[in-house]
């Protein structure tokens, strides 16, 4: 039993996720670092001419304050008892996944798209979703809802796993933190281009594994879930590449070829026209439907990064113990 406690706090975390999700009526330890790097990028650009050196010192301090806090946290709770450390480490980890609030913030474009309420579709993609909607038609409102679950299947759940099970809490407060730098200031426009530098290589370095992983997995569980995984397989490798990011196509191409669909193409971001190819074949019309079997995809995808993060923390700490 004692060899499989360090998984505890990674397991019991996914399921308080899966079950609880994200109260919107707490504090979440994510918009705090949200709110920490713009407070930091208003600092930077009154104080520092050079853009591209200030986006590196913030980078580092996020990093920074993001792992220490929780490292000082588990310190003292694990010092307290075992249990009380468990406990923490767990909240902690339960805040770092987003598989319950992805799946609840897609089935609501789901449910409004279902019933023909193309404005509340549109309304609720645009919670989850960086790019213009207000061009979208049904079919690309899907279409978004389901790329923004595949997509974030990496960057919400299985990511923040693999370096849980590396660094624990910890180590998955330091991706979190990064992937949402990444996500604020990690443009290629004329505002971040220079400031945003180094977060989104930084991203793009810390995603590079994980997505390509999360894809594979991605494809692995397409047989117990009824999926064409020998059509993932095969979009995934002919379409893998098909975006600006070197990891954003990764699960995006599996989820396309599992569900025998087209995704991407050009999109509006901030009122200027972005082309982008095609990723999968329109073998059929997109659904609603395919909203739901994204999020099945995406927690099977989740539950076996689980087991694979749960051996790896164990076997890490079994070397370390040796």
């Amino acid at each position: 039993m004692n060899n499989l406690l360090p998984a505890f706090p990674l397991i019991v975390g996914f399921l308080l996720d899966a079950c609880v999700g994200d109260p919107y009526n707490l504090p979440h330890p994510i918009r705090l670092i949200g709110k920490m790097i713009a407070a930091l990028e208003h600092i930077i650009r009154k104080r520092c001419r050079d853009l591209r050196k200030g986006g590196l010192l913030l980078v580092i301090i996020v990093l920074i304050v993001s792992s220490l806090i929780p490292l000082i946290i588990l310190m003292l709770c694990y010092r307290i008892h075992l249990i009380c450390g468990i406990a923490a480490e767990s909240i902690l980890i339960c805040y770092q996944l987003a598989a319950r609030n992805l799946c609840d913030e897609s089935m609501k474009v789901y449910k409004a798209a279902n019933s023909g309420d193309t404005e509340g579709a549109r309304k609720a993609v645009s919670m989850i979703v960086g790019r213009d909607t207000a061009s979208l038609d049904r079919d690309g409102i899907i279409r978004a809802a389901v790329e923004t679950v595949a997509e974030n299947t990496s960057d919400g759940v299985t990511a923040p796993l693999f370096y849980i099970a590396l660094g624990g809490a910890v180590g998955g407060f330091f991706y979190k933190a990064a992937n949402t730098m990444d996500s604020m200031i990690g443009y290629k426009n004329e505002k971040y281009a220079e400031l945003g530098r180094f977060a989104a290589r930084l991203d793009d370095v810390l995603n590079f594994v994980p997505s390509r992983l999360s894809a594979l997995q991605m494809i692995a569980v397409c047989p117990i879930l009824r999926m064409d995984a020998q059509n993932a397989f095969r979009i995934w490798r002919r379409d893998r590449r098909k975006h600006a990011s070197p990891n954003s196509a990764q699960t995006e191409s599996a989820c396309a070829g599992a569900l025998h669909l087209r995704l991407a193409g050009d999109a509006w971001y901030f009122g200027e026209l972005h082309k982008k190819p095609f990723i999968g074949d329109d073998d059929r019309p997109i659904e609603p439907a395919d909203i739901r079997r994204a999020n099945r995809l995406m927690y099977g995808t989740s539950v076996l990064m689980l087991l694979i993060s749960a051996a790896i923390r164990c076997i890490i700490f079994g070397v370390l113990c040796l």
